[in-house]
């Protein structure tokens, strides 16, 4: 837009079609031509910001070298949808004290458990209260690794700050128990207790790099609500990282109209969006049996 306030060109298909190849190319998600209008909107954001006029001009920038260097980045936060909040799939969380944790091979030691696509942090959080409340009862320790390709939404999250609304699904004793109540400028937010956000570590992670530079395997993964907006070879890519970070009996959650058919046959479904990679005796039963 320039600084008459002229709203830039409606977007063209072949403009559409080089941001669709770009983004897919920079982080996986794949999009249509349905999504035209929303990619306008959001992009016309960063062209009024940029004091850009066009979407050629705001395609040619963020793929040049001086683009590269920060505004790719602020395309990419402004693609990626990050819609979540605390206890969503609350089913999830019964089944991972309930069913998982008792069933680790590794149970009572440290437990590593990774939030792949942990957005604003909520689902991290989420978790860290979760198991605060069972390992008062049980043996062990956990620790949590937060990943998103968003710097803003990872930004969002390590503050921990979040307002009433969005406190609003946080049962009213675990939100005594585990945040804290803003008072004068604050008022009106709620701010996850330091105890808790040690508990956690967050990283920009990116699921179309090559190597994901993490040491270790987990004991548990929650990717929700994520590869579905992948296509398929980026899907089966992004769920055998997975079996490749989960130590054998290890389980995967995923979102409630995700599902792994067709992606990776070793995992085991156990519960509705809920799969176990197989620990070394079941493996070797599998494998007898085939």
């Amino acid at each position: 837009m320039d600084q008459s306030g002229i709203a830039p060109h409606n977007m063209s298909d072949i403009e559409l079609k080089k941001f669709v190849e770009l983004i897919y190319n920079q982080c996986g998600i794949s999009l249509n031509s349905a999504k035209k209008s929303m990619l306008s909107a959001r992009f016309g954001k960063r062209l009024r910001a940029l004091g850009i006029s066009s979407y050629k001009e705001y395609y040619d920038f963020v793929t040049q070298t001086l683009g590269k260097n920060d505004e790719l980045i602020q395309m990419i936060d402004a693609v990626t949808t990050n819609t979540t909040h605390f206890f969503r799939e609350a089913n999830h969380f019964s089944y991972l004290t309930e069913h998982a944790l008792p069933n680790l091979p590794n149970s009572g030691t440290l437990l590593r458990v990774w939030s792949a696509g942990c957005s604003t942090g909520e689902e991290p959080y989420t978790l860290a209260m979760v198991l605060s409340e069972h390992y008062e009862n049980h043996h062990g320790n956990f620790s949590i690794l937060a990943t998103d390709v968003s710097s803003s939404v990872l930004q969002k999250a390590k503050q921990a700050v979040y307002d009433d609304e969005m406190a609003l699904k946080v049962p009213a004793l675990i939100k005594r128990k585990y945040m804290m109540q803003g008072k004068g400028a604050q008022a009106g937010n709620w701010r996850v207790i330091p105890e808790l956000r040690k508990k956690i570590k967050f990283g920009k992670l990116n699921f179309m790099d090559n190597v994901y530079g993490i040491e270790g395997k987990f004991d548990i993964i929650f990717c929700r609500n994520v590869i579905i907006y992948f296509d398929l070879e980026t899907k089966v890519k992004l769920i055998n990282y997975f079996h490749k970070y989960l130590d054998p009996g290890g389980y995967l959650f995923i979102g409630h109209s995700e599902t792994l058919n067709g992606l990776n046959d070793d995992f085991k479904a156990v519960a509705p969006t809920v799969y176990r990679k197989p620990d070394g005796q079941e493996q070797i039963a599998r494998r007898r049996a085939a």
